[in-house]
């Protein structure tokens, strides 16, 4: 009697439903691919749905409008702040660290923050933007720590973080008593209404910051690489996979199979992606890195990306990666911590990856 009330209960649920269809293996772009040359063609036809999926991929082109607003020389390193232009109606602020008395053009990479007050909370930053010189945090500072390993760091404000907030003050005058919407679920909302998404608007935005970094003869745009956490680590995973100019990638406190991490959990609306489904699961996706290198940091306690899914879904990364013959490029640092950067080997991988001639 109480198994029949239990599966009654369970066909009430409408994720009953929805788990039921839920099928990755039958997905029209998972990967299937059995030689290298299939598995080419499957990126070029991936990559281009991948980047229907997401929006914003064909934004109309604008000039870049680069404008340096700040510098502060922080004795070891330099912090200059940009603003550019990443949409005909979008800037975006961009901290560039640049490490003294290393010879150009240097490699660069890209830093992406995860949640939290944004792009000041890994450059050495207080909400308040007065300076820190002690890493705090999640994010521990990964910019300034990558720009000490000698790299050109660009560190972007994130679509709806930081400066780059939306806000509300009709609804605060309509409402006093109400919260506003935060702007990861207003932008994630409206985006999708419009056949995009908050994601989309983020990968278009580092490509536009590739194509300033590539105008700059102090840095080697050959050289180029990302690391990100949390959201960042979404922003890092997905970039690489849309832009191939990225040619090693870091991805911390995110690598996990989405149904039981961002499926499996409350997550920000901002890591959702309408018919993502159509591409399988995350190790389907990741084809589209190989066999570029890449790096998956994970926490054995980090309770929003479970390590027992983040550790299934490299294994699965390495069998696509060995069609291409690069099985060996997947990499891992598993540390034991909560949902935090690590570093122990990612700024060596990074390291490693860039300073070999450019392919």
């Amino acid at each position: 009697m109480a198994q029949n009330l239990l599966m009654k209960s369970e066909i009430l649920q409408p994720a009953t439903e929805l788990w039921a269809a839920y099928k990755p293996e039958n997905a029209p772009f998972a990967f299937r691919a059995k030689s290298r040359a299939a598995a080419r063609a499957w990126q070029t036809r991936t990559r281009s749905a991948l980047g229907k999926a997401i929006g914003f991929q064909n934004t109309p082109a604008c000039d870049l409008a680069a404008r340096k607003i700040e510098r502060i020389d922080k004795g070891d390193f330099v912090r200059e702040k940009f603003i550019i232009r990443t949409a005909p109606h979008s800037s975006m602020p961009v901290y560039l660290l640049l490490p003294k008395n290393v010879p150009g053009p240097l490699p660069v990479v890209l830093a992406l923050h995860g949640h939290g007050y944004g792009v000041k909370d890994i450059v050495g930053l207080w909400e308040d933007g007065s300076e820190r010189d002690d890493p705090s945090g999640y994010h521990k500072d990964f910019a300034v720590e990558l720009c000490r390993r000698g790299f050109a760091v660009a560190a972007p404000e994130i679509s709806c973080f930081g400066e780059r907030q939306s806000q509300f003050p009709h609804l605060l005058e309509q409402i006093p008593h109400d919260l506003p919407p935060s702007t990861c679920v207003h932008t994630s909302m409206l985006a999708s209404h419009l056949g995009g998404t908050a994601l989309g608007i983020r990968v278009r935005d580092a490509r536009r910051l590739v194509d300033y970094l590539t105008t700059r003869p102090d840095i080697n745009t050959r050289k180029l690489g990302v690391m990100g956490i949390s959201g960042g680590g979404m922003h890092a995973l997905f970039s690489s996979c849309i832009d191939t100019r990225i040619k090693a990638c870091v991805i911390s406190g995110y690598f996990a199979e989405w149904r039981h991490s961002i499926h499996g959990m409350y997550h920000c609306a901002c890591n959702y992606v309408p018919g993502l489904g159509q591409f399988g699961e995350i190790h389907d996706l990741a084809g589209l890195m190989a066999p570029r290198p890449v790096l998956i940091e994970a926490a054995t306690r980090d309770s929003i990306f479970p390590i027992r899914s983040v550790k299934r879904a490299v294994a699965r990364t390495r069998q696509v990666y060995d069609v291409f013959g690069a099985r060996s490029a997947v990499k891992t640092d598993i540390f034991e911590a909560r949902h935090e950067i690590s570093g122990a080997k990612a700024y060596g991988f990074l390291a490693d990856c860039l300073s070999k001639r450019p392919t």
